[in-house]
């Protein structure tokens, strides 16, 4: 039996705005997803200059892809935002072994989750930012 999570409804705009934070970044993913199977030269050169084998460029896509896609499902969304921090960990790893700012890949992973948050009730209730009082 599953525990039920004591929730209230998110109004619209609150929820509106969620789903605009939640898209933007969601663009981008998609966007970084994509390039990644294309394989334009661009994203070869990056590539390299990571210090990454070609032959994983499909695959880091795929994964890039699958988690956005997670996080966009209403159902699977907090699964999504989970595998998406890690992914995002991981780049942020990425850019500063190399010595590049890591200040994007931190603020997409602060921005879906805050989305997420904001349209959200079962991790509102899980989260409360403020105290209720008894």
């Amino acid at each position: 039996m599953q525990a039920q999570l004591p929730t209230s409804p998110v109004d619209k705009k609150t929820f509106w705005i969620g789903w605009g934070m939640t898209a933007l970044p969601a663009a981008l993913l998609i966007f970084s997803a994509v390039m990644k199977l294309v394989k334009p030269a661009p994203v070869l050169e990056g590539f390299t200059k990571f210090r990454f084998n070609e032959n994983r460029i499909v695959p880091l896509g795929i994964v890039e892809l699958t988690c956005t896609i997670l996080c966009l499902i209403p159902r699977t969304s907090v699964l999504g935002a989970i595998l998406l921090t890690g992914y995002l960990g991981g780049a942020t790893c990425t850019t500063l072994r190399v010595g590049e700012g890591f200040i994007p890949a931190v603020l997409l992973g602060v921005v879906i989750w805050g989305g997420l948050f904001l349209r959200e009730p079962r991790l509102r209730a899980l989260i409360p930012l403020r105290r209720t009082e008894n």
